[in-house]
């Protein structure tokens, strides 16, 4: 049962709980809600039910603590070690969504986990209609356990939101990048450079496929205004899209083989394949090449040097977003 708070206040209801979020966070509390309850609590505890293993990290001598180490847990959500300890102990306060959506991934949590840190966070759920950057364990593990071939994540609206060493080193490191220069399609439509090459027929089977799956992605998330924004701002952007928006072409996705460029071991040629997740629109992409194909070898020789590069960087750092 929620106090009543003096102000006024509008309650927005949570879709699929029993629970509220005021209309600032902190109006209202929950009966028997202590400090300890909030976000940091459900940090630790879901960290130290998880195994380096369990994330596809070594488990490299004895550990003092049960779980993963803060490093640890702080790399995988590409937060820093100050921040996590912060927000552990109660002192930071207010972690906006996209750091509560990188703990989630990191954590391995559930959708049922994933809802309630947000709301114990303050900030409202993804709502059911609108496009969800939340992994699935089972997804997390399955790119965990792929390290020999790249593999990449994207969202419903082809942003790129999880991958491994090796899709890096082969396709360029998506860390680099930010914001809407981690869409797939705004890339295409801007004229960002990419290392896939593509023939006059191949580029516009790929425009026809990439705009069709982004207004299949409007009808299922009607309600995702980050969705709607992106399709504005291709519209302005690019004739071409807008073209072809207009258009309303129902195809298929652009699979099969592609030739990449790369810039140490030249072309590439690879078979790519995308995989939806069921209930989530989730787009696992998978390249691989033939054993029997001179292909092959230049694919391992492009994971021994990214994972070479990896290791003499040490691990990504970003800004929490508080």
């Amino acid at each position: 049962m929620l106090h009543q708070p003096r102000r006024r206040t509008q309650a927005l209801l949570i879709r699929g709980t029993a629970s509220t979020t005021l209309g600032r966070p902190g109006e209202g509390r929950l009966e028997g809600m202590e400090r300890s309850e909030g976000v940091g609590s459900y940090v630790r505890a879901w960290r130290a039910r998880l195994q380096p293993a369990d994330v596809g990290l070594p488990a490299a001598g004895r550990r003092r603590t049960h779980g993963l180490r803060r490093e640890e847990l702080a790399s995988l959500a590409g937060i820093s070690v100050d921040y996590l300890i912060r927000l552990e102990q109660g002192r930071a306060v207010n972690p906006s969504p996209p750091v509560l959506a990188a703990l989630a991934r990191a954590l391995r949590l559930d959708r049922d986990e994933r809802d309630h840190l947000y709301i114990v966070a303050g900030q409202a759920p993804p709502k059911r209609t609108q496009i969800s950057s939340h992994v699935t364990p089972g997804i997390q593990r399955l790119v965990d356990r792929l390290g020999d071939v790249p593999v990449a994540v994207y969202d419903a609206a082809w942003t790129i939101i999880l991958w491994n060493p090796t899709w890096a080193a082969l396709m360029g490191d998506p860390s680099a990048l930010s914001g809407r220069d981690r869409n797939l399609l705004w890339r295409t439509f801007t004229g960002a450079a990419s290392r896939v090459a593509k023939t006059p027929q191949e580029v516009i089977a790929f425009e026809e496929s990439a705009v069709a799956d982004l207004r299949r992605a409007t009808g299922n998330y009607p309600d995702d205004l980050g969705l709607q924004q992106l399709v504005a701002e291709l519209r302005r952007a690019s004739p071409r899209f807008d073209e072809l928006w207009q258009r309303r072409i129902v195809t298929q996705p652009d699979t099969g083989a592609k030739t990449l460029l790369h810039p140490e071991v030249g072309p590439i040629t690879l078979d790519c394949d995308v995989l939806t997740v069921a209930g989530t629109d989730l787009k696992v992409v998978v390249y691989t090449a033939d054993p029997s194909r001179p292909d092959s070898q230049k694919l391992d020789l492009i994971r021994t040097l990214g994972l070479q590069r990896l290791s003499a960087a040490g691990p990504a750092r970003i800004r929490p977003e508080t």
